[in-house]
């Protein structure tokens, strides 16, 4: 622990969405010990998944950003609503830009431009896409702590970390099961498992060097953090973990993961 505090807040935001990308990873390894996943226990860890995106983007990223906001020029409450409506926009122009499929949908509700990708490719792209504002986040988080803002503290981003990567579990194993299920092998299911969280290191740095480099961007970074993360949990999470007809688990999933993440903030943070 004392290595990892004495690192530069980016080496630290790299690091960290390592972290959340392995634990993608762990997940999408399930596909060795299983080639289908109860359609039940998807809907709920996608529940859960929801809620832990929901609970940190507030705790961890728009509380902070209002509390930076405090002093400024402008009312407390333009960075926060500027950078999330930004971040919501942005995944908007991604999504209708980007060829993905989301979980157990038919070809034909294929999004993004039109293209005769395979789907497994598509199901691969989705979570993609899903994954960059959970990197961006963690990035922004440690990015902070460069910038010497009281807010910011090291146990909060690390909760923010640990939070997004207990989601990814599920997430790796919800993607690598339907492509083994198409007919993909073990060992290729797994790879494009995991591979669909390498995004998060790449979003992470980025954020991080954002708001190292340009301090008065951080409370619309963290906002905007905020923003892309609600828009995949209501454009995708939450309706694909109802479409099953498992609303009331996936909805307990979605309550206690956002206790979860709501305990790690504060007892942490």
């Amino acid at each position: 622990m004392d290595w990892f505090t004495a690192q530069h807040p980016v080496v630290q935001a790299l690091l960290a969405t390592c972290f959340t990308w392995g634990v993608t990873a762990l997940g999408a390894s399930g596909v060795f010990l299983a080639k289908e996943m109860k359609r039940v226990m998807l809907d709920t860890m996608l529940g859960f998944a929801a809620g832990v995106m929901i609970a940190a983007s507030f705790w961890s990223l728009l509380a902070p950003a209002i509390a930076m906001s405090e002093g400024g020029r402008l009312p407390v409450w333009v960075p926060a609503l500027v950078g999330f409506l930004l971040g919501g926009a942005c995944l908007r122009g991604v999504d209708m830009v980007l060829p993905h499929l989301h979980l157990n949908a038919p070809m034909r509700e294929a999004e993004g431009v039109s293209t005769n990708w395979r789907r497994s490719t598509l199901l691969v792209l989705a979570v993609t896409l899903h994954n960059i504002p959970e990197g961006l986040a963690v990035g922004v988080a440690f990015g902070a702590l460069a910038v010497g803002i009281p807010e910011a503290t090291l146990p909060g981003a690390m909760a923010l970390a640990l939070g997004i990567g207990i989601q990814n579990f599920p997430e790796g194993l919800a993607v690598a099961v339907p492509l083994r299920r198409e007919g993909m092998s073990r060992r290729r299911s797994f790879w494009f498992g995991q591979l669909s969280g390498a995004v998060e290191p790449v979003a992470g740095v980025l954020g991080a060097l954002a708001v190292v480099v340009a301090r008065p961007l951080l409370p619309y970074a963290l906002a905007f953090a905020a923003g892309a993360m609600i828009f995949v949990v209501i454009e995708e999470v939450i309706p694909e973990s109802q479409r099953g007809g498992h609303t009331d688990l996936a909805t307990l999933g979605a309550m206690l993961g956002f206790a979860v993440m709501m305990t790690l903030d504060v007892a942490l943070g």
